[in-house]
């Protein structure tokens, strides 16, 4: 899992050179126009701490490594919308 505060395309640029143990995904603030403070942000564009463990669950859950109920308990946990549309698409 990848994280960054800028566009996805900057991890997405090198994860050719990533070694493919498991599966590449990556997190970033793709949009435009926003202002607020970092951890506003990064809740907005879900780069935040909830989401990325969320995120590691879900992709572990993928893989078959955790049960998929485990991810289903880290967002009730963290209090977070699964239904919410992505911010980079509105």
């Amino acid at each position: 899992m990848a994280v960054t505060d800028f566009m996805r395309t900057v991890p997405d640029q090198i994860s050719r050179w990533v070694p493919r143990k498991r599966r590449y995904s990556s997190l970033g603030t793709d949009g435009f126009g926003r202002s607020d403070t970092r951890e506003a942000l990064r809740r907005y564009f879900e780069t935040d701490a909830p989401h990325l463990v969320v995120a590691v669950l879900s992709s572990l859950a993928a893989d078959g490594k955790v049960d998929p109920d485990l991810v289903a308990k880290a967002i009730a946990h963290h209090d977070l919308d699964a239904e919410a549309a992505v911010p980079w698409h509105g």
